[in-house]
């Protein structure tokens, strides 16, 4: 690998799960455009996070990270995002009340639009077409036009981002996120659940303290921290054409920073030492994960450490461990040990959806949430085994009344449920139901880990 880095430097480089483009020409222009409009993010938005995620390293903060498997160019609107942006809020303040620590929330949400597949084609109805790999690349309907990958789509998922942003940023700091207004939090559909009456009692008791620290003086008006919060966003930075369009220089420190979210990631099927997606994200100064599945070797992921984060910088590498409920207690636990061993400084988050998934007998995809319940309860076992830092949760979720994984006390979804409200553009999601109890289980791991 070589060590002078540009922008644009990968290209040099192998690179895989990139569609094919028959108009080269169009796409060019299409990048040229993308470059010459304004960033998403700003750099010391990408800073702040860094510091932030310094803290999960040493145990003084938590990561959520969640949002969809892929966003849809189709339902995009305000209800949606305000909706995960609700649910959000509801396992943070979970996470804190109980683990009496700060919880750092970052979306997957305004990028997460490509999705690797395990094949270049797919076949419906006995007809092969070019596999769907996301609105940002081609169309999820069965239509042999639709699917070829059209370059206009990365303006299209450019506008969506900047604003869906705009609104993340509005609800931020704009009221809803205001700790006196914690019981509008809860989405409507889940007020008559029981996990929905198990949140309003948290809620009551942080309005209490918020009453007491009132009459004390505290009040939102001049603490900002009890009416405003920050969301920060992240996706798979696959279509690395569509980062380097957005790759820019800050004028503050030269650094060279990607501008389409505050944080990147590196999928499980895309981080070859000697391709692309590693050349690239070397470069770029954001915080930054990595997957890490059964298939890592213990030496593998050391040099990827040290290829990504060559100064052990805490905050800047995210080890994202997606290994499966069956294969974590069997793969992960060396992989820690390695890690520590070498002093290397990363936070570790748990991905308990990718390594879960499983197909119904009625043909849908779907994830048990038992599965991932196992994964995620192995996962604080391990770390707590090594007296090491369990940083943080990876999800693919969403705060919309969805039936796409099976399992939980909360709803109960079984494989015959799942015809009734599937509605996600590639992989199965947790509900919000089912978000806020995996969200309370954490809590009560991080309270008796104090």
């Amino acid at each position: 690998m070589s060590t002078i880095w540009t922008p644009n430097s990968w290209r040099d480089f192998p690179i895989k799960q990139q569609p094919l483009y028959a108009n080269k020409k169009a796409l060019k222009k299409v990048e040229a455009e993308l470059a010459s409009y304004p960033p998403l993010i700003f750099a010391q938005e990408a800073r702040d996070l860094k510091e932030k995620l310094c803290d999960v390293v040493n145990g003084k903060a938590f990561l959520l990270q969640g949002g969809d498997c892929a966003e849809s160019f189709a339902n995009f609107n305000a209800n949606n995002i305000k909706s995960l942006f609700q649910v959000m809020m509801q396992m943070a303040v979970v996470m804190t009340f109980s683990g009496e620590k700060p919880v750092v929330k970052v979306g997957r949400i305004a990028g997460q639009f490509a999705k690797p597949r395990s094949s270049d084609f797919e076949t419906i109805d006995n007809i092969e077409y070019p596999s769907y790999r996301g609105d940002v690349v081609n169309d999820i309907k069965a239509d042999l036009d639709l699917r070829i990958p059209n370059p206009k789509k990365l303006l299209k998922a450019y506008n969506q981002s900047a604003a869906t942003l705009n609104l993340l940023r509005a609800f931020a700091r704009g009221g809803m996120a205001d700790l006196n207004k914690v019981h509008n939090w809860n989405l409507d559909y889940m007020k008559n659940h029981p996990l929905g009456a198990k949140y309003e009692e948290m809620a009551t008791k942080i309005s209490d303290s918020l009453k007491f620290m009132q009459s004390c003086g505290i009040t939102a008006k001049n603490t900002s921290q009890l009416n405003h919060t920050v969301l920060y966003t992240s996706h798979e930075a696959l279509l690395l054409n569509y980062e380097e369009a957005l790759t820019r220089k800050d004028s503050l420190t030269n650094d060279w920073y990607d501008c389409s979210a505050h944080m990147l990631w590196i999928g499980d099927r895309t981080r070859d030492l000697n391709e692309a997606h590693i050349e690239y994200f070397r470069g770029i100064k954001n915080p930054i994960g990595c997957k890490v599945g059964p298939s890592m070797k213990e030496d593998e992921l050391i040099q990827l450490i040290d290829t990504l984060n060559p100064d052990n910088e805490a905050g800047r590498l995210t080890l994202i461990v997606r290994m499966g409920a069956q294969k974590i207690a069997d793969h992960f636990p060396n992989l820690l040990k390695k890690v520590e061993k070498e002093g290397k400084k990363v936070v570790w988050s748990c991905d308990p959806m990718h390594g879960n998934v499983e197909k119904a007998p009625n043909g849908y995809k779907t994830r048990d949430f038992s599965n991932i319940l196992s994964e995620v309860k192995q996962f604080f076992q391990i770390h707590k085994a090594q007296g090491s830092v369990a940083g943080g949760i990876h999800l693919e979720m969403t705060g919309q009344d969805v039936t796409e994984c099976t399992g939980s006390k909360s709803c109960g979804i079984t494989a015959d449920d799942l015809t009734s409200r599937y509605h996600t553009q590639c992989d199965p999601r947790l509900n919000a139901d089912q978000s806020l109890e995996l969200a309370f289980m954490i809590a009560d791991t991080l309270k008796n880990a104090k």
